[in-house]
Parts: structure tokens; sequence; C-alpha cells
């Protein structure tokens, strides 16, 4: 029996997957997700590209230099997202605790079930339901900690699982290499290798003393890790506290005009997912990278809003006073945050006709999608 019982989800190759739900003729083949432009980087990638030496965070010019008959595709973020609640859904309406770590990737807290049901026949069971019901592959792992559980989904992947048994856990990360730990980047996992250090159960019997000297206090959290330790909890998932998107350009640009239509269109589609999802914001944020890649931010609390015509007059106002420098500009974005739930009020009379012009362009969106129909200064 497990004292504790953490499941961790993890979609495999999902942006790729997603596509290859909408396009059958896509699986089989490399799929490389990401920007076309000269300073595109994979988003993601299908397991045929991978052996090429593909991967997520590479440069796209790099990606198709190792793999030419790739598919490159641009990638759609709003038909992520719908698959991700779609699981999302699933995992909730399963699970008695669970949290949501990224858009793809999830832990649930199963201690305590084995007095009822089989915690790993009851993981199983889960992964079926979601794989039936979202048509996406997934692959578990189950363990007494996040730590392990995660590791041995890395290890069951692609669209498997893995159970690793309480008391065993040392035992089965020992033998793999230590970039299978999570969050040990490039440069830690560089260092180790320079010390001699590379497999896990080497890292697991180097002391601590030494580590921490060598590393900081990332050393006693690597110590951790190669010894299996970690006494993390399951945060519970709430809805996301803001949406936000951003854009950088292919060229730098000073163009006010360009920028501003850049910012409308940005915004038209946030405030059109915070109508979809019955939400309101109360407060905007802009942010500007000059051509330099110095960054800078500027907020402003509103009233509970999600009417695109109210917000990008806060957005064109924030742009005015943030834009002080006239630098070329290497990327824009907006946030809006606050969030809670709701539905917006109509204003009497001045605002009755925009919010029906509001309700005709998103029913058009829901339809045709969010890219359909927009207002003509954001063109």
């Amino acid at each position: 029996m497990f004292d504790r019982a953490i499941l961790h989800l993890d979609l495999d190759a999902f942006f790729v997957s997603v596509e290859c739900l909408r396009n059958s003729a896509l699986k089989g083949k490399p799929v490389i997700i990401g920007g076309s432009s000269g300073r595109g980087v994979v988003a993601s990638c299908s397991y045929e590209a991978r052996r090429f030496g593909v991967h997520a965070a590479m440069p796209v010019k790099m990606a198709l230099r190792l793999c030419p008959d790739a598919i490159l595709l641009k990638g759609d973020m709003e038909a992520y997202s719908r698959y991700s609640k779609l699981v999302t859904e699933v995992v909730r309406a399963e699970s008695p605790l669970f949290e949501k770590s990224s858009i793809d990737e999830f832990y649930v807290d199963l201690s305590g079930m084995d007095r009822y049901v089989g915690c790993w026949q009851w993981s199983r069971e889960l992964r079926q339901k979601i794989m039936r019901e979202t048509g996406l592959p997934i692959s578990t792992g189950l363990a007494i900690n996040k730590l392990v559980s995660k590791i041995g989904t890395g290890e069951a992947k692609p669209n498997g699982e893995q159970l690793v048994q309480a008391g065993i856990e040392k035992q089965f990360i020992a033998p793999l290499t230590v970039s299978k730990l999570p969050s040990v980047g490039k440069v830690t996992c560089k260092k180790l290798r320079f010390m001699g250090i590379r497999t896990i159960q080497t890292l697991s019997n180097i002391p601590p003393r030494l580590l921490l000297r060598e590393f900081g206090q990332q050393g006693n959290s690597l110590w951790k890790k190669a010894n299996a330790i970690d006494d993390a909890p399951v945060v519970p998932y709430t809805d996301q506290k803001s949406v936000s998107t951003e854009r950088t350009f292919q060229l730098d640009t000073i163009d006010v005009r360009q920028l501003k239509s850049v910012l409308n269109r940005m915004l038209s589609k946030l405030a059109f997912e915070l109508r979809q999802d019955q939400r309101l914001a109360s407060i905007v944020t802009i942010k500007i990278r000059y051509t330099d890649f110095n960054t800078y931010t500027k907020q402003r609390k509103i009233p509970y809003t999600a009417n695109d015509k109210i917000l990008i007059r806060h957005v064109y106002e924030l742009f005015d006073q943030l834009f002080e420098r006239r630098q070329l500009i290497r990327l824009i974005g907006v946030r809006l945050s606050g969030l809670v739930r709701g539905r917006p009020q109509m204003e009497l009379f001045e605002e009755t006709e925009d919010e029906r012009l509001l309700k005709t362009m998103d029913q058009i969106r829901k339809r045709f999608g969010s890219k359909a129909v927009m207002r003509a200064v954001g063109l």
C-alpha cells in the first residue's frame, strides 16, 4: 500500500497530437510546430522528427536543417487550449485532488484510495477514459511523490504507463542519466559531466556538502532529487488568473500605426476568450521590448469588463505612456488579469448597439474561428 500515491499525466507531443486529430494525414510523419520567421523556435515536434535530433526550443532553421522533410505548422493555440480544457474536465470529474501544472501536464493525489480501490487500476482507467473521450495519446507515471511519478512518465513515453512501487524509488531512477531529473538543464548537466557524474546513482552518492559548494542552494536540491526525496504537495487546480499574448516582430519596427493594429488584434482575441468563459478583467497590462532587449511594462486598474472596445482604449493609452524612447520595438504584449466570473452589464443607450455588434461578431468567431471577423482598425 502507498503512504502517498501521486499520479503524473503528460499528453504526448500535445500540439502535434492535436494537429494529427484535425488532419489524419500528418500521422506518422515528421511534424514541427513553430514560428516560420527567422526568429521562430520549435514549440513541439512529433516523435518522428525527434529521431533526427529535433527538440523543443530549438531554432526552426536548425530543426529544418536536421529534418528537411519535416512538415512545418505555425500552430493554433486556440485549438490547443480547447483540447487542454477537454482533458482538464475529464480529470476534474474523476479526481479527488488534482494540479494542472501546464497546458498538457497534470498531477493527481490518490493518497488513501487503496482503502477503497487500487490506485494503479484507477490510474489506468483514467488514462483510458482520457484517450477515449479526447482521442489524444497520454502517458502516466504512478509513484509516492511528484518527482518520481514525473520521471516514471518520461520513461513510459510515448503513450505508455509506469508504476513505481513504493520502496524502490531510488532503485528505479538510479541507472538513468542526470538529464532525466526534472528542472536539471543543459548547463547543470554539462557541469555534472565535467565532474564525472553521469548517472543519478553517482549523483546520489556525492556528499551534499560538495554539491552545495559547487552549485550553491541548487546543490541541496540536486542531492534530494538524486535520492528520490520530494515532499512537494499537489496544489489544487484553480482557474487561471490572467490571459495574455505577445508578438515578436520579424523586423523591429517603430511604425506606431502598425503597432497599434497588432495590439488591437491581440486584445480582440483575448477579450473574445474572456467572453466565451464568462469572465471579466479588472487589470490591463502592456509590455514593450525594444531592439536592445530592454523590456518595460505598464498596467492600469479598470472597472470589470470584457468589452474589447473599452479595453483597447486603455491599451492604447498605456502604450502611448510607455512608448517614450522612440526606439525600434522587437516585441509587444498584452495581459488581462484580475479575472472574475461574470457577464458584462449593458450600458444604457450608447453601449447597446456595440454590445449587439460584439454578440454578432462572437457568434461568427465561434463558428469560423477567432480570426474570422474583427474591427476595421485591427486590419
